[in-house]
């Protein structure tokens, strides 16, 4: 025991705010008046923090085995400190890959989708809404300029993914994983297009159809409760996006997924792809447990790829990228916004979870989405995961069709477009 003490008082003494532990049998370890008290209930947590298993803690404080005191950010400055190495190193061979794949291929069929979406995103509409911005755009937001708030840098992406998909009035728009409807309701009224979006999640297709009524956009805007494995495929579309939805295809699936997306997509067509990536070129989540923590707290069945594994499936399904953009940082400016957000109205959001759980439930969710907000801030930050946005077309076959000869499409092979 004492060498454990030892090995806790050595690392406590090499981060970067004052950080107290308070033992299991009472005593307390580090300075008065510590920026983060972290209160230990059993001896195999503090083993746990000693091998830097982030996950493990971030498990343990959300079951209640761990209590905190202090602000996220200066525990995320902790976390990070704290964990071994590269949480994105992998050195796994062809067997891990197997097994990585027959386990994705378990967890994503059109069921069990539907249950992992519901499980996350029907938690609680009024939930959300307290730290989203007011269109609740559960995505990286994008901060053209650094004086943004929240609510502005998410209407700039919306501009931003809509000007690279060079949107028309009249022309016919997919959203697959619309969410709460911020992109397709920006679509329909600022770019006078007819807009359809699909979701898994019973509560954002309720919340949606409101919004189309109180909007008077029937017929032009139609949100449906769909897995994008059903959509029709007869008529095609001339621009899709899809935001924040294909970290939950598995990867397995992201052959079938973009082969799909391309049979929706009419010759000549955009589609922009916008999701979180993973850091490493060969992991599929963080490492040091926290890719464990968030799949089993938050996203169940959520998998990553490296971007590289991204453009080779796109690309072997017939689709052509033409554009890709990272926002990595902007995703981490982002999540702080939400994370603030929360803290600063923590007695409010267990009283809304508490009207759909049970008083024990509520307070677990409540933690998990702390730390899962604040530590996905932190792993943007650091660079365990990304964010990019990914344009392509589906080539026509018309060399004199687009701008420029061999276009094969309207995108004008330049980025003039996006920025004037």
């Amino acid at each position: 025991m004492d060498a454990l003490l030892r090995k806790i008082e050595a690392r406590l003494a090499g981060l970067p705010v004052p950080v107290a532990i308070q033992l299991p049998a009472g005593q307390r370890v580090g300075p008065s008046g510590a920026a983060v008290t972290l209160s230990f209930k059993d001896w195999s947590g503090l083993a746990t923090m000693a091998a830097g298993q982030i996950g493990r803690i971030a498990e343990d404080f959300t079951e209640g085995r761990v209590q905190l005191e202090g602000r996220m950010r200066d525990l995320m400055a902790v976390a990070a400190r704290l964990v071994p190495g590269s949480p994105v190193h992998s050195h796994s061979g062809w067997f891990m890959h197997l097994l990585r794949r027959t386990r994705s291929s378990a967890h994503h069929s059109p069921r069990k989708d539907a249950e992992q979406i519901q499980f996350h995103y029907d938690v609680s509409d009024d939930f959300y809404a307290l730290w989203l911005d007011p269109r609740r755009v559960y995505s990286c937001a994008y901060y053209a300029s650094s004086d943004m708030s929240l609510a502005q840098a998410q209407e700039a992406k919306l501009d931003h993914i809509f000007r690279k998909l060079l949107l028309k009035p009249g022309e016919r728009f997919l959203d697959i994983g619309a969410g709460w409807g911020g992109l397709l309701m920006w679509a329909a009224e600022h770019y006078g297009i007819d807009a359809t979006g699909i979701t898994l999640s019973k509560n954002q297709y309720a919340y949606v159809q409101r919004l189309i009524e109180e909007k008077g956009l029937q017929g032009r805007v139609r949100m449906e409760l769909r897995d994008y494995r059903d959509l029709d495929q007869e008529r095609g579309y001339d621009k899709i996006a899809s935001v924040g939805m294909f970290e939950h295809v598995g990867g397995a699936n992201m052959g079938a997924y973009f082969g799909r997306v391309r049979r929706l997509l009419r010759p000549g067509g955009l589609v922009m792809n916008h999701g979180i990536t993973a850091g490493g070129v060969e992991n599929t989540e963080v490492g040091a447990g926290m890719g464990d923590f968030i799949g089993k707290y938050i996203f169940p069945g959520g998998e990553l790829l490296h971007v590289s594994h991204v453009l080779k499936e796109m690309a072997l399904t017939g689709l052509e990228v033409v554009d890709t953009e990272n926002l990595r940082p902007h995703y981490a400016r982002t999540l702080w916004a939400w994370s603030d957000a929360l803290e600063a109205r923590l007695d409010e959001a267990r009283q809304i979870l508490v009207t759909t759980l049970d008083a024990h439930g509520a307070d677990r969710v409540l933690r998990a989405y702390r730390l899962y907000l604040a530590g996905c801030a932190m792993g943007f930050e650091q660079g365990w995961t990304s964010l990019h946005q990914i344009l392509a077309t589906r080539p026509d076959g018309d060399m004199q069709s687009g701008p420029l000869r061999g276009a094969q499409s309207s995108y004008p092979f330049n980025r003039d477009y996006v920025y004037s």
